[in-house]
């Protein structure tokens, strides 16, 4: 054995300590090992505390690693390594377990060759194990985030000049390979021909910067399948060499797909794949601004009989025959024409550089087609037909509005001359409820809604018999003032608030301005408000939305607010008014079925529409008291109603006589002049508050 002294001298000792290496030598011929003092203090123990026995360090290996140091140390005695290396971990005096490096190897053999001596150091490399578990968890967790996205991993090594795609990058491009290691140029050989050279360029770019570079292209896989990547690069420096490219890949096909779907819905109506409104309007105000495109045939084209086909044969078949129809105006279009559907059975044309001759052959191949369309309806079913106006545009600065409303004017007065025919707009037989008169009206009600010009009116609504303190309901209107202080009447700006797409707008405002002002009394109970809806906001998806939002900024409940849908609105979009009617039972709104008995399909609707009361169009009360039809319509439609647990409503009770017979019917309540005619809203509330509230309505 070497002389202790040497072993234990200060040089030694003080090297091994700053160096923090435990020191083991062990003589085989006699079994004995020495460990340094360092030795046992990397464990915990003072000098002299732990025996120098052979045995001593594996006593303290941990179980699993053992046998892999026993090996370690087997194998370089037997000749087959260089030295011993290996990871194992050794316990603490207090219990816990530290990784050691352990390096060491044979330092003296007898004479005839056979190892006696071997010697060692061994360095506790704990915190680089927690730091390597740490980075695997990372790792772990990066790997299931790319595998979560789809994201695939390649790197190009420039100096190799080789490149390597992980197996996620192979799969998005559909390569079949064992290694990551491919063709350096491979990559290029997928490359659509239109997105090469700009996706190459791109590809360069981080050569010259640290920044990551972001591209989309697309491929052309083995299997001539076309797919949409996303890329991410980045160049990675470093030292005595050129560097790497690093980057990742995503499939983003689906994403490009639905993208091109969300664009198409944008843009077109979903039942006939025609332009919307929206997207009609920006195509037209292009088209009129592009000289070269003048004169410019603007057609509008409105259906005859539709309602009446769709009480006939259901909305169902509404559906397919606007489909038939839309179809068949695009057979008659030239290429450069466009087409839309405005919204229920209305579309819309622009053709181009068409002269007035053209214009009207076309006209006339379209009412053809319609009255040809496949309905999928027997041959002997009611067929359409359709009204045209045909407006001109030469001018740049006609803007869309004037443009639509010349060619609407002309349809009404191809409905007022027949239906099933087309006339071509002219100044000077505009008709005063369309054209550009309506376009102005239009406009003059979206100013209103700004400068105070459009009042709130309201109706009450009377329990029949008893003093309207006993309901509490009012029928929310509203009231157009012109410009020169005139009151314009509802049945002129409201049908022209339909026709150029602003009624969703307008009753936004109106629910808005009513809750606002009268959110306290409503929430107090001195009043409930009830408001007609519109088809186009019937069909707003974030009608709901926007009601849940106002009466949240109000206060107003939800109990105290009544909604009125007519079967006009109904029919143009007859899923929307399902949807509204569910949400709004869920709400403990009311609903109405306005004017009912009007239309063929009114018990259909109240079949399928779980409304909570009924208003019988006001055509069926006018003249109740000499019209025993009348009565008997009314009288019906009320035992009904009572049956399905609904609250009837009379509309238009303008005669004593008729408010006799509809209390001695038992209808629940009433509205009309009789009772009391619109007042202002506002006065209405007033006089509600000033009573002590007796119970809400209904």
């Amino acid at each position: 054995m070497p002389d202790e002294k040497i072993r234990n001298g200060k040089f030694w000792a003080l090297a091994l300590e700053r160096a923090h290496l435990g020191v083991w030598d062990w003589d085989i011929l006699s079994g004995d090992c020495f460990y340094s003092p360092t030795w046992s203090h990397m464990l915990g123990y003072e000098d002299g505390e732990l025996a120098n026995t052979g045995d001593l360090w594996l006593q303290l290996t941990h179980p699993d690693d053992r046998e892999r140091a026993l090996a370690s140390g087997e194998r370089h005695i037997a000749g087959l390594t260089t030295s011993i290396e290996t990871e194992l971990r050794l316990r603490h005096k207090d219990g816990h377990w530290i990784w050691v490096l352990d390096r060491g190897g044979i330092v003296e053999r007898d004479e005839t060759g056979r190892p006696v001596r071997l010697m060692g150091v061994q360095t506790d490399i704990s915190r680089q194990k927690e730091a390597e578990a740490e980075l695997e968890r990372v790792n772990v967790r990066f790997r299931l985030a790319l595998a979560a996205s789809g994201t695939g991993i390649w790197h190009h090594d420039i100096d190799a000049n080789k490149s390597f795609w992980d197996a996620r990058t192979r799969e998005i491009f559909g390569l079949v390979a064992d290694t990551d290691e491919v063709a350096a140029d491979l990559w290029h050989t997928y490359l659509h021909p239109d997105d090469k050279d700009t996706t190459e360029r791109a590809h360069l770019a981080p050569l010259a910067t640290d920044a990551v570079v972001a591209s989309q292209y697309r491929i052309i896989r083995r299997d001539g399948e076309i797919r949409h990547v996303e890329s991410l690069v980045r160049f990675i420096a470093a030292p005595d060499s050129a560097g790497q490219i690093l980057g990742t890949v995503r499939d983003i096909t689906e994403d490009k797909k639905r993208e091109h779907e969300l664009a198409y819905a944008a843009h077109h109506d979903a039942l006939t794949g025609l332009f919307n409104r929206a997207a009609f309007d920006r195509l037209l105000a292009v088209h009129i601004a592009t000289e070269r495109l003048l004169p410019l045939a603007v057609f509008y084209v409105d259906l005859d009989y539709f309602k009446a086909l769709n009480d006939f044969a259901g909305h169902a078949a509404g559906d397919l025959a606007l489909k038939g129809v839309a179809a068949g105006i695009l057979g008659c279009l030239p290429s450069s024409a466009r087409a839309a559907r405005l919204g229920g059975d209305e579309f819309a044309l622009l053709v181009p550089n068409c002269q007035p001759a053209a214009a009207e052959t076309l006209a006339g191949a379209i009412l053809a087609a319609v009255r040809d369309a496949d309905l999928g309806l027997p041959a002997t079913s009611r067929k359409l037909a359709a009204s045209i106006g045909i407006a001109f545009v030469d001018d740049t600065t006609t803007t869309v509005a004037d443009a639509l409303a010349c060619a609407d004017d002309a349809c009404y007065a191809a409905k007022a001359a027949g239906r099933n025919r087309f006339a071509v707009f002219s100044a000077d037989s505009a008709s005063g409820s369309g054209g550009l008169n309506a376009a102005r009206v239009a406009a003059d009600t979206v100013d209103a809604m700004d400068d105070g010009r459009l009042k709130l009116f309201g109706q009450e609504i009377h329990l029949l018999g008893k003093p309207w303190r006993e309901s509490r309901h009012v029928e929310v209107l509203a009231r157009l003032a012109g410009r020169n202080g005139k009151l314009i009447p509802p049945g002129e700006f409201i049908p022209v608030a339909e026709r150029f797409g602003i009624a969703s707008r307008l009753d936004r405002w109106i629910i808005r301005t009513a809750l606002s002002q009268h959110g306290p009394a409503m929430k107090s109970g001195a009043i409930t408000l009830g408001f007609n809806l519109s088809a186009q906001t019937l069909s707003d998806p974030l009608l709901w939305d926007f009601v849940d939002a106002v009466i949240a900024e109000t206060g107003a409940p939800h109990s105290g607010i009544g909604f009125e849908i007519t079967e006009t609105a109904a029919v143009t979009n007859f899923d929307a008014a399902e949807q509204f009617v569910r949400k709004a039972r869920e709400r403990q709104c009311r609903v109405s079925l306005d004017d009912f008995g009007a239309g063929m399909s009114s018990f259909e609707y109240l079949r399928r529409f779980p409304v909570d009361q009924i208003k019988i169009d006001g055509s069926f009360i006018e003249n109740i008291a000499q019209s025993r039809f009348d009565r008997e319509i009314v009288s019906a439609i009320t035992g009904i109603a009572k049956s399905l647990g609904c609250a009837v409503v009379a509309e238009k009770i303008e005669e004593q006589a008729a408010l006799d017979i509809l209390r001695d019917m038992g209808v629940a309540y009433g509205q009309g002049f009789l009772l009391h005619r619109p007042e202002p809203l506002e006065a209405i509330v007033a006089r509600a508050s000033a009573e002590a509230p007796r119970k809400r309505f209904g």
